[in-house]
């Protein structure tokens, strides 16, 4: 079998035409066309069948494509094992992408164990938008992409979310803004100043969910994508601020704010998206080992306010 020909049919099936792999590929519609076939002839079966200005997969085109995913993921593990074999005993570059949804301490957190593996290793990072990051990641400029949510199932992107663990919502206000209400957690919040992750976060949606079920209805004076933003306007008091319950303890002492209660039905979760479904990567083993055996831990709390589903 020619590999070639199979990535070209690998091309075509995720973009939907010839004239977009064309473009992806640059090669002439034609070339790609002859390959398919040639693929076609020797898998002794049709590949597509055109369905209006579309390629649709055949029963026999839906086979090939669970195989040739599977080859290409294979070849992508093949290419990082050797180059860290090559690598070893020198500095590793550790290529990673951070979701500008993702909290700035628990991307440190997450990012941090990195750096205590066996050969030395010299951090990448870049912060972006997930879509961005992720077509660099399906370029391999990218290792790993650390997201608040697991891969858009829209994106064609050949790569697998690996769940690193998850956190609830941690309300905190400043001194002089949570003296000025008497009510319980979570009534305070209503008709209260408040921050909110933006509209793009997945957990920011949750949140809107969660607020319109309990019939609650936050004063929303400012949405943030950076969350070191949203902590500093916290910290002077511009609103109630949300953050990730494992960091309650952090975000009390660096910000001057106080733990105001827990919304339990809300879990931020977090993720890392890598090409290796089997993960092999030293530095994507030693993050994903730290977080689900340390960092997203319940966090010990005394008398604890919490809200979840109001009966």
């Amino acid at each position: 079998m020619n590999y070639k020909h199979l990535h070209y049919f690998l091309q075509v099936a995720e973009t939907g035409s010839v004239a977009a792999a064309s473009r992806q590929l640059h090669l002439t519609p034609q070339t790609i066309s002859g390959q398919i076939q040639l693929l076609a002839d020797r898998l002794g079966g049709a590949l597509f069948e055109k369905v209006g200005r579309r390629l649709e997969l055949t029963e026999t085109g839906r086979l090939a494509l669970t195989y040739a995913q599977e080859i290409f993921s294979l070849g992508s593990e093949l290419e990082a094992a050797v180059r860290e074999k090559a690598q070893a005993g020198r500095t590793l570059d550790f290529r990673i992408g951070v979701a500008d949804a993702v909290p700035k301490s628990i991307a440190y957190r997450l990012v941090e164990p990195a750096l205590a593996v066996e050969q030395p290793v010299r951090i990448v990072c870049r912060e972006w938008r997930l879509d961005r990051l992720l077509s660099e990641l399906a370029v391999h400029t990218l290792d790993l992409v650390i997201a608040d949510a697991p891969l858009p199932p829209a994106v064609s992107v050949k790569a697998f979310s690996h769940r690193l663990g998850g956190s609830r919502i941690g309300v905190f206000a400043a001194r002089a803004l949570k003296a000025r209400s008497r009510k319980p957690f979570p009534d305070c919040l209503n008709g209260a100043p408040l921050l909110m992750p933006g509209e793009d976060s997945a957990v920011g949606q949750r949140l809107r969910t969660w607020f319109k079920s309990q019939g609650l209805h936050p004063r929303i004076v400012a949405e943030f994508d950076d969350s070191a933003l949203a902590q500093e306007f916290g910290r002077r008091g511009v609103g109630y601020l949300l953050g990730p319950e494992v960091l309650v303890d952090e975000i009390e002492s660096r910000h001057q704010v106080q733990h105001v209660g827990t919304i339990d039905a809300v879990e931020e979760h977090f993720y890392a998206i890598s090409v290796e479904r089997r993960i092999t990567h030293p530095c994507v083993l030693a993050i994903t080992r730290a977080a689900r055996g340390e960092l997203f831990q319940p966090a010990v709390r005394t008398k604890p306010s919490r809200a979840g589903q109001r009966q």
